[in-house]
């Protein structure tokens, strides 16, 4: 399969059973149906297993590139 937004061929990932179609050129991310609510399901399952009281940990503070720009690594973070 393409990526509709470059036309370059789309990898494929799981994560956590789920299916995930991405493309190495522009990083876009695409889920076939039924994936995103997939995602939310396990979500909300990992927040419910939470003691509570537990702390989200914070993401990683963002770096400094050669130009002094800040940026994160949009892996880390597992958000797109």
């Amino acid at each position: 399969m393409k990526c509709p937004n470059c036309i370059e061929e789309l990898k494929m990932a799981e994560r956590k059973g789920i299916e995930i179609d991405y493309c190495p050129s522009c990083r876009g991310v695409w889920l076939d149906r039924g994936e995103l609510d997939k995602i939310i399901e396990r979500s909300a399952e990992d927040l419910s297993e939470m003691p509570r009281g537990g702390r989200v940990q914070d993401p990683p503070p963002a770096t400094g590139d050669k130009h002094g720009q800040k940026h994160r690594d949009p892996y880390r973070s597992g958000h797109r």
